[in-house]
């Protein structure tokens, strides 16, 4: 029988808050619970992001994670991409990164992924990508450094590659903002969250996480060399971008 998986209780009353949110030992040992809670439609955005990534993925070509956490998203690739396509898994979190391992050891998959120790603040060597993956991403990265990691990616990119944006998003109405905001605190009250979890966590996640709106993300996108770009998800104030290199 597989382990049960730990669950997220790391803003309940009992437990320690940091100032910020932090992809810690602590969070890596809860990561999978706390997503698949936190995130709407978490197990089917994973599919999209297989099938999409595994759809363009060249042969002899590397598939690139940032901010890989604790790689479920290299895990189902790694059992549907050829044996040709080389999978990179890029966190700064060390302890992100040990969890990743486990899972790859667990399904025998190991020798199919490169695990590197990196922050995607910096610009990070994608030789080969003919897919790169930032699931719930590019949303903790400086704003100020946004474009020169996406002007990167796209040129280190092979033609016809893609980069795979899912993210947290802005309504661009202050009213629908409002309501999104509200469905998705309801959403998390659902998952079993307690309103003192919920609160606690905006509070530490709030200079950490900044989100764009999805036209904000579509123009970033695009003045850095995308020129194809698709929004292929949308739930309220969550989104999945598609952008495909010419």
């Amino acid at each position: 029988m597989s382990e049960p998986e730990k669950k997220d209780t790391i803003f309940d009353s009992n437990g320690r808050v940091e100032k910020d949110f932090s992809f810690d030992e602590r969070t890596a040992e809860v990561f999978d619970d706390m997503v698949s809670r936190s995130v709407p439609l978490y197990p089917e955005l994973q599919k999209m992001l297989v099938h999409l990534g595994s759809h363009f993925a060249q042969e002899r070509t590397k598939i690139y994670d940032l901010g890989c956490a604790t790689g479920t998203t290299l895990l189902g690739l790694a059992k549907r991409v050829p044996e040709s396509v080389h999978l990179i898994g890029i966190d700064l979190s060390k302890p992100m990164l040990e969890e990743t391992a486990k899972k790859l050891r667990k399904y025998g998959l190991s020798a199919r992924c490169e695990l590197r120790q990196g922050d995607v603040n910096d610009q990070q060597d994608l030789k080969d990508a003919s897919v790169v993956i930032m699931a719930w991403t590019l949303q903790f990265v400086r704003p100020m450094r946004r474009d020169a990691l996406i002007k990167n990616i796209h040129m280190n990119l092979r033609p016809k590659g893609v980069l795979i944006l899912t993210e947290k998003v802005l309504a661009p109405d202050s009213n629908l903002n409002r309501l999104y905001i509200d469905l998705y605190l309801n959403y998390k009250r659902e998952q079993g969250y307690s309103e003192l979890e919920i609160a606690k966590k905006r509070e530490a996640l709030e200079n950490v996480l900044i989100p764009y709106r999805v036209d904000e993300n579509i123009e970033l996108l695009q003045r850095n060399g995308f020129e194809l770009v698709d929004v292929f998800f949308r739930w309220f104030n969550w989104s999945g971008i598609l952008a495909v290199k010419s």
